[in-house]
C-alpha cells in the first residue's frame, strides 16, 4: 500500500514541470535589440529601451538569466525586447542566450537593432538614423602612431598585411558581416521621409559644423554602415581610419556612418544561430541613430570632444520613431511577412 501511494504521488509532484514543458514557445514576430538603459525601464530619463517599453506597451517583464537585463514583451507575446549590455563581450552572448531560449520560437522573427552611435560628420548629423547593409568588426594589427612610418595615416592595418589600406590574400580574421541589403533598402524606403524631431541644442551645435554639409543638416534618415569596436575611439584621424576600414572590408560597397560597440558581436551570434536553424540571418536589421559625432568639431581638440558631455539630442526618440515604423509594418501585415521577406515595389 505504501508503495502504491508513492507511485501515485510521484507524477503529481512533477505535474507542474510536465505541464510547463508541454507549453508551446511563443511565436515571436519582432525582437527589438537595445544595448543599455539610463535607469528604470519606464518613468525616468530614457535610454535605448524605455520608449519601446512605454510606447509599444511591452508591459510584461520576463526573467533572463542568460543576459544582463530582464526581457520585455507585449500582451500578445509576439513582440519582444532585449537589452544586451554594452560592448561586444556582452552583446554576442546575450543574443546567443536569447536565440537558444526554449520559451520563444524565433524562426520567423525579424530582429531590429535600435541603438545610438557616434556618427561620421561627413555623412550625417546628430539625431539622424542610418540603416546598415554592412557591419564591420575591428580585429586588426596596431602600431602606436608615434612609431609608425612617416607616410602612414594611422597605425592600424589588417592582420596579414604589412601596411594600412591593403587586404592580404588570406586575412586571418573576417571582419565583414553582410546584412540583407534588400531588407535594409526596404526599411529605408518606408522611413526615409520621416521627420525626425529637432531641438534648440542640436540646432546650436550644428552651427559649428558649417564646413560639413551633412553634419549641418537637420536630422534625417539615410543608408549607412556600422563599424563596431570595443574601443571607444574618437577624433579626425580615427574617423578617417574607420572610413577607410569599412571601405576596405566592403570592397567599396559600404560607407562608414555609425560607430558603436555591439553590432559585429550581434551579427556573429546571429550567423551562428542561423546555422542552428534558430533564427534567419536574412531577417536581421541594424538601425543606428546619432547621439554624438565620431570626431571633434572644428576649433576643438579630440580630447576636449571625447570627454565633453553629450548634447541633449533626440537620438533615442529617433530610434523609436524610425524603428517602430518598420515594426508596425511587419506586425500589422504579418500574413505577408511571416514567410516572405519584404521587397521594394518596382
Amino acid at each position: 500500500m505504501k508503495f502504491l501511494r508513492r507511485f501515485l504521488i510521484f507524477p503529481l509532484l512533477f505535474l507542474p514541470i510536465m505541464l510547463q514543458a508541454q507549453k508551446k514557445p511563443w511565436p515571436i514576430k519582432v525582437v527589438i535589440v537595445t544595448t543599455f538603459e539610463e535607469g528604470a525601464d519606464t518613468g525616468d530619463d530614457a535610454g535605448e529601451l524605455q520608449y519601446w517599453v512605454e510606447r509599444e506597451h511591452l508591459d510584461e517583464t520576463l526573467p533572463f538569466p542568460g543576459g544582463v537585463h530582464p526581457l520585455r514583451a507585449n500582451g500578445k507575446h509576439d513582440v519582444l525586447a532585449i537589452l544586451t549590455g554594452m560592448t561586444l563581450a556582452n552583446a554576442g552572448p546575450s543574443i546567443m542566450a536569447l536565440g537558444l531560449d526554449p520559451r520563444f520560437d524565433l524562426s520567423h522573427a525579424y530582429f531590429l537593432v535600435a541603438g545610438v552611435a557616434g556618427v561620421d560628420p561627413r555623412v550625417a548629423s546628430i539625431g539622424s538614423a542610418a540603416w546598415a547593409s554592412f557591419v564591420v568588426n575591428d580585429v586588426s594589427r596596431e602600431i602606436d602612431s608615434r612609431e609608425t612610418p612617416h607616410a602612414w595615416p594611422y597605425g592600424f592595418f589588417v592582420i596579414g598585411a604589412t601596411r594600412p589600406g591593403v587586404m592580404p590574400k588570406t586575412p586571418m580574421t573576417n571582419n565583414l558581416y553582410t546584412l540583407n541589403a534588400q531588407l535594409a533598402h526596404w526599411a529605408f524606403s518606408i522611413t526615409k521621409n520621416i521627420q525626425i524631431p529637432d531641438n534648440h541644442e542640436m540646432q546650436l551645435d550644428r552651427q559649428a559644423w558649417a564646413s560639413y554639409p551633412n553634419a549641418a543638416r537637420p536630422p534625417f534618415v539615410l543608408e549607412g554602415d556600422s563599424y563596431a569596436s570595443d574601443t571607444y575611439w574618437h577624433g579626425t584621424t580615427l574617423t578617417k581610419y574607420a572610413e577607410d576600414w569599412v571601405n576596405l572590408w566592403t570592397t567599396g560597397r559600404g560607407r562608414f556612418a555609425m560607430a558603436n560597440m555591439e553590432d559585429s558581436a550581434i551579427a556573429e551570434a546571429f550567423q551562428r544561430l542561423s546555422r542552428m536553424n534558430r533564427v534567419d540571418y536574412q531577417r536581421l536589421m541594424v538601425l543606428r541613430t546619432a547621439s554624438n559625432f565620431s570626431m571633434q568639431k572644428p576649433g576643438s581638440t579630440a580630447l576636449e570632444s571625447v570627454t565633453a558631455p553629450y548634447i541633449n539630442s533626440t537620438a533615442y526618440e529617433s530610434a523609436w520613431l524610425v524603428g517602430s515604423t518598420v515594426v508596425h509594418e511587419l506586425t500589422g501585415n504579418w500574413n505577408l511577412y511571416r514567410l516572405h521577406l519584404p521587397r521594394n515595389k518596382q
